[in-house]
Formats: structure tokens, sequence, C-alpha cells
């Protein structure tokens, strides 16, 4: 028994989606997005700090290395204490005094502007100190500032590993500050009481949960081609550490702010500042290798990706492409950024250097591009709508009907090619997942469709559907024709129809009926003969 056909050619409108019109999008207040209480860890240099970040969070959310310096921005994350959420941010070690200018580091200096930026948006401190380095004068120095700031301080006397070492913790009370908690971040000794002791002095209304899932923007790209100015640019402020020196950013950094989708609708969203992408052999040392770690975790947990190239390169380079495959394999949205357009090569025009990239990223070809400068500020609302856009995607689901519409729509504008003995055949369509969309189509043999057709469907599908900015996954599954269709036979003389699961119960009861008949006619002429 032969199934049913898919229904012919009409012409097929637009899914309706309310969260797929046009919809723009505006940076709204930056610095009114720290909702949640922040906690900062603040020391001079490899005293623990980072240590103390993954501690209290559970995780392994820092880079941690014998190395002094390993952080430089401010890392922050969430967290959860008994119900009460807080922001952790984690900052790179003062290696200066307050007010020093001789003999005083590039890094230095940029980092003492991140840790006085992150005492200023506290609610309160954690000032880390080595008990087995003992007291130090720049710890002094440290205390001094900290008085200063007008924010409740507990001091962390880490590295007291044993009961010996917890003893040396009562040297730090002559820094003058109230609380001294001694703390193993190797053993997990103490954390507790530094965090009831820290929360106790924090409202606890400022710290309700969202509800909301945030939008996690994950910002990816080569080495020093500008992802921690374009980060920098759309929050409004000097976030993260920017400089020529091609490795700045190591850890990946997240930042949250607030992202108006349209005028009834403003969400929040997290920016993730990740580590330049380098090949595999050029990776050298231990810490450069834990910063690529962090940013393919951050590409892995993101819900879209902001690829950073540079204009002026005037195409993608290898790495470049790597990027780009890594990025379509992971199925995350993705919107192609060219930045440093302020400094494109000249007489090059904008739709050469499209067709440029197009050309060399075919792994991109479902990204929206867009040319931005991060030093001037150029397009970046265009940049804001294509994020709104891109996050409406994520969420669209396409009906089953209105799917096998565009599919015999796609087959009747163009039929499929014969590969091997007989035509493809697509019996119906049904999509199964979102970011990305997953459709798996009912065919009659996978060996039939070439990958041209197969490439063919879904850029058609990504035309009827409008699905600008997400990876498009096609899954061809085989299946018998006769098992697509509901086999039914007539029971008895009862009237009612008898539904089948498959052609094969069908076929076996058709049998048994036929022999029924077959026997009963031979019995009653038997009978007559008699």
């Amino acid at each position: 028994m032969k199934g049913k056909r898919i229904p012919k050619s009409r012409p097929h409108r637009q899914p309706r989606r309310d969260d797929a019109e046009p919809v723009s999008a505006s940076f709204v207040d930056s610095c009114a997005h720290m909702e949640l209480p922040s906690l900062a860890i603040v020391g001079r240099p490899n005293v623990g700090k980072s240590s103390l970040f993954n501690a209290i969070l559970g995780r392994r959310q820092a880079i941690v290395h014998f190395d002094c310096g390993v952080t430089r921005d401010r890392v922050s994350a969430s967290g959860v204490w008994h119900g009460r959420r807080f922001n952790l941010i984690d900052t790179g070690g003062l290696g200066m005094f307050e007010n020093e200018t001789n003999a005083v580091g590039k890094w230095d200096k940029l980092i003492a502007e991140q840790v006085t930026a992150a005492i200023e948006d506290a609610a309160a401190i954690l000032f880390v100190v080595d008990v087995q380095a003992g007291l130090l004068p720049l710890d002094h120095g440290i205390a001094d500032r900290l008085r200063a700031c007008g924010k409740p301080v507990y001091l962390i006397a880490n590295k007291a590993d044993n009961h010996a070492d917890a003893l040396l913790a009562d040297d730090f009370h002559t820094l003058g500050f109230e609380h001294v908690h001694p703390v193993s971040c190797l053993h997990k000794r103490g954390i507790e009481d530094v965090l009831e002791d820290a929360l106790s002095s924090i409202d606890p209304s400022d710290s309700e949960a969202f509800a909301a899932h945030a939008l996690k923007i994950a910002v990816l790209g080569r080495p020093n081609v500008g992802k921690s100015s374009l980060v920098n640019r759309l929050i409004g402020k000097d976030r993260v550490i920017v400089s020529d020196v091609a490795g700045t950013t190591r850890d990946s950094i997240d930042v949250e702010f607030e992202l108006k989708c349209s005028d009834s609708e403003t969400i929040r969203a997290v920016l993730v500042d990740t580590a330049g992408l380098r090949k595999k052999s050029k990776v050298d040392g231990a810490v450069e290798q834990y910063s690529m770690m962090r940013a393919q975790n951050s590409l892995d947990t993101c819900d879209i990706v902001l690829f950073v190239v540079e204009a002026d390169k005037g195409a993608a380079t290898s790495q470049d492409k790597t990027i780009a495959r890594m990025i379509e394999e992971s199925g995350k949205g993705c919107i192609l950024v060219v930045n440093k357009w302020d400094i494109r090569p000249e007489k090059t025009s904008r739709d050469e250097l499209i067709r440029e990239f197009r050309d060399s990223l075919p792994k991109m070809s479902y990204a929206p591009l867009i040319f931005v400068s991060a030093l001037t500020g150029e397009n970046l609302d265009g940049l804001y709508d294509l994020i709104a856009q891109v996050r409406a995607q994520l969420s669209a689901r396409i009906t089953t009907a209105m799917l096998n519409r565009v599919i015999q729509d796609a087959v009747t504008r163009t039929a499929p090619p014969v590969v091997g003995l007989k035509p493809l055949k697509i019996y119906y369509g049904t999509m199964t997942e979102t970011a990305p969309p997953h459709f798996i189509l009912f065919i009659n043999k996978r060996d039939y469709c070439a990958d041209s057709y197969k490439a063919y469907l879904s850029n058609y599908f990504r035309g009827a559907f409008n699905l600008v900015g997400v990876p498009i996954r096609i899954v061809l599954q085989e299946r018998d024709r006769r098992d697509l269709s509901e086999v039914v036979n007539h029971a008895g003389s009862t009237g009612k129809k008898k539904k089948f699961a498959n052609a094969k119960q069908a076929k076996t009861a058709k049998k048994k009926s036929s022999f029924k008949k077959k026997t009963s006619a031979q019995n009653a002429r038997r009978s007559a003969q008699d």
C-alpha cells in the first residue's frame, strides 16, 4: 500500500513569529546593570586571590599559576551561598604603592586602575594576605588605600594550611581591620566563615536572584584584533585592559549589561572578553594554554559569538578560518564583526571587502557581516540591532505543516539530481531542536541525496524562514514510504476500521483474513457435498 504524497506546491508564506519582527537595540546605562552586590578580592601579587576566587565559586574559573601577575583584568562571576546571590570579582595583584610613579611597570599601572574600579563597584572588600610570607610593607600600603574607600573590608589570611600557619594570622591585626579570617584555599578551610561574615554586611534585598536567563555573548578572534576595545566600547567604559601587546587578555572576562531589544523589552546580557586564539604550534607556556581552554569553554557555554576580524588585513587569515570552523561546529549564533574599519586599505570599497571575507570564510556564510570601529564607535548601533535579531532566531519554532510546504516548494523549484539508481524522494520533514535549528528529513535513501542539494535545502530554509546568524543542521533519515502512512483495514462485519502500526502488521493481518475466507469456503463446499 502506498503512502500519502506531499500536497502539491503552493506559494508559501513567511512563518508568523512575534519575536522575528524587526527590532532595534541600544545600550542602556551600563552602570546600572550591577543588580547583584559585588565582593571584590584585592591584594598584592601571588597571595592566592585567584585561588580564593575559585574556592568560593567551587569551580576553576580564574587561571591559577605560581608565576606572579597572571591575572590582569577583573574576572567576575556570579555565585550563590545559602540562597544569597552575589558577584565575585578577582583582580590583579597590586604591585605598587598608591601615587607611586618611579620605576612603575606598564602592567602595574593598568592593573591598579582596574583594582580601583573594582573597589568602587564593590559592596564589600576581601583583602587577601599571605600568612606564610608574613606582613610586608606593600600590605600596609594596600590597607591604607582600602580604609579610605569607606567599604567594609574583611582580611583574608590565606595559606593557613596547618594549625601553626593559622596562628600567624594574629600578626595581621596590626593592619587595623576588625575581621581577620585564617583561610586555606588549598584545603577549602575557612571559606564558609568568610562568606557568612562578608554577606552579613549586605542588604539581602540587593541579592535577589535573577529570574531570566542572561544572554551570553562571547567575543572571539585572533590576538590583537580589538576584542577588548570592542567590549569597552559596547559597555561604555574601560572595563578590560587594552594594549597593543598581543595576548594582553588571559582570562575570560564576564561583563554584565542591559540590552534593549525593543521599546518594551530590555534583557540582561553578559559580554565575555576572551583571550586571543593562536595557532596551537604558537601557544607558549602553561598560562597561555589555560587561556585557550577558557576561550574554548566560553564558546561552548555562550549563546551568540561576536567573531572579530580585522578590516586592515583585507581578507581572513588562516587562523581566522580555523576559528570560523570552531564556531560553526559549535552551532552557536554568530555575527562576523569586521573591526578597524577606520584604517581599512585605501581605495578598497565596502563591497570588495565583503566579497573578500565571504570568499575566504565560507564557514561563516550564515553569519551577518558588519563593519565597525571600536576606536571611534562607528556603526555600533547596527551591531546592537544584529545582536537582537540573532537572539530572536535562537528560540524560533517552525511548524511541521509550514516546513513541509517549504520543502515541496523547494523540490518543485529545483528537483534533486539523480545520484545512484533512483531519484531522491523527500517524504516529509520536521523541526526537532532550536539553537541551532535542527531539521529531520525522512527520505528513501541517504546515498541518493547529493551534498550540493543538501546545501541548497539549507539555504532555501534560511531564506524562507529568515534564519539569520544561526547555522542550520539537516539530518537525513531513511524510511520506507509505506511505513510513513497509516495502514487501514476493515475488521469483520462491525463496520469499524482497524488501524495497524506499520505495513508489516497489515500484510500479516490480510494473509490471515484471506486464509480464513479460503478455509471457510472449503468447509462450505464439503458440507454441501455431504
